[in-house]
C-alpha cells in the first residue's frame, strides 16, 4: 500500500471511475427496494419489473439523465466512503496487529507485523474504516438516494423534486437542520460495516487462494477474479441493511423510527424477502463496481506510490504493507 494519504487519494479515484459505470444500476436498485413500500405483494405496483426492464423503462421516459440521477453527489460520496475504506484499512490492520502479536513484533513498521494476516483482525479492520467512510459520507448518500429515487413519470415512494446536489443539501438543512443531513446515518454504518467488514478481507483471501492453488500471477487476471468473488459475497452480506438504509434516507416524516422498525415493518407487511428487493440490481451494480474499484485501486496504488517515492521521497518504510 501507499501511505495512508496515498491510499485515500488512490481509493477515492478509483471508486469514482467504478461508479460511473455502474450508478445507472444504483437507481434501478433503490427504484426496486422503494417500490411497493409497505404494501402487501398483491396490492404492491410492479412498475419496475426487474433490473433491465427497470433501466429500459427509466431511460425511455427519462433519458440517460434519469439513469445518472445524483452522480455528482456519487462521486464526492464515493471519494469519502472508499477513501477512507481503502486509506485506513492497513493502518487499522497494522495497528491491531502490533498489540496482539508478541513484543518482539510489535513495531509498527516491522513487516512480520504488516504481513501478519487474521481473519477476524482483518473484518474488524474493513468494518471499521467503512463506518469511518459511511459516517462521513452519510448527507451525500442522502441526497443521492433521493434524486435516484425521484421520477416525473413513474414516481416510487416518497418524491422529492431537488433540481441539483446542492439544491437537496440547502432544502434538508434548512427545514430539518444538520440532523436531518445525517437521517439514516445508523442503517448506512451498518450497511456498510457489514459490507467493508468482507469486501477486502474476502479480495485478499481470494488472491491468496488463487495463488496458492491455482498458481496465478500478479496482474489484471488475478485482480478481476479476486475482485468477482469479494463482490458476490459483499452483495450477499450487505442488501438487507441496504433496503432498510434506502428506505429510512428516503423518508421525510416518521414512517420508521429507526432501522429496526423499518426492518420489522417492512418483513410484516411485504415478507422476508422484500428485504432483498432489487437484488439483482445490486449485484449487476455492486459486482463490476467493486471489480473496478479494487482493480484500479491497484494500479492507483502503484502510481501513487512511485509518486511519493520519486517526487515527494518518502521511503517504502514508511508506507503500508
Amino acid at each position: 500500500m501507499s501511505t495512508t494519504i496515498g491510499s485515500f487519494i488512490a481509493g477515492g479515484v478509483a471508486a469514482c471511475g467504478a461508479v460511473t459505470v455502474t450508478h445507472s444500476f444504483e437507481t434501478v436498485k433503490i427504484r426496486l427496494q422503494l417500490q411497493g413500500e409497505l404494501k402487501a405483494k398483491k396490492d404492491a405496483p410492479k412498475m419496475y419489473r426487474g433490473v433491465f426492464h427497470g433501466a429500459s423503462i427509466i431511460y425511455r421516459n427519462e433519458g440517460m439523465r434519469g439513469l445518472l440521477r445524483g452522480l455528482s453527489c456519487a462521486y464526492i460520496y464515493q471519494m469519502t466512503l472508499n477513501g477512507c475504506r481503502l486509506g485506513f484499512y492497513d493502518p487499522i490492520r497494522t495497528h491491531i496487529n502490533s498489540l496482539v502479536l508478541s513484543h518482539d513484533l510489535s513495531h509498527s513498521h516491522s513487516p512480520e507485523v504488516k504481513g501478519y494476516q487474521s481473519l477476524p483482525i482483518n473484518i474488524f479492520s474493513g468494518a471499521s474504516s467503512g463506518i469511518l467512510g459511511a459516517a462521513a459520507g452519510s448527507p451525500f448518500f442522502l441526497v443521492k438516494t433521493r434524486l435516484q429515487s425521484f421520477s416525473p413519470f413513474l414516481p416510487v415512494g416518497v418524491q422529492h423534486p431537488y433540481r441539483n446536489a446542492w439544491d437537496g443539501l440547502s432544502q434538508i438543512y434548512r427545514a430539518e437542520g444538520v440532523k436531518g443531513l445525517y437521517r439514516g446515518v445508523g442503517p448506512a454504518m451498518i450497511r456498510t460495516g457489514f459490507g467493508s467488514s468482507v469486501q477486502l478481507p474476502t479480495y485478499f483471501l481470494a488472491k491468496r487462494r488463487l495463488v496458492h492453488h491455482f498458481g496465478m500471477q500478479e496482474g489484471a487476471p488475478l485482480h478481476l477474479l479476486s475482485s468477482a468473488a469479494s463482490g458476490v459475497v459483499v452483495c450477499i452480506v450487505m442488501h438487507p441493511p441496504d433496503t432498510v438504509m434506502s428506505r429510512m434516507y428516503n423518508q421525510t416524516g416518521t414512517l420508521y423510527s429507526g432501522a429496526i422498525d423499518c426492518f420489522v415493518k417492512t418483513v410484516k407487511t411485504e415478507g422476508l424477502l422484500a428485504v432483498y428487493k432489487g437484488f439483482f440490481a445490486h449485484l449487476a451494480r455492486i459486482l463490476p463496481h467493486t471489480i473496478l474499484t479494487l482493480s484500479l485501486a491497484e494500479q492507483t496504488n502503484k502510481l501513487m506510490r512511485r509518486f511519493e517515492s520519486s517526487a515527494l521521497g518518502i521511503p517504502d518504510k514508511l508506507k503500508g504493507a
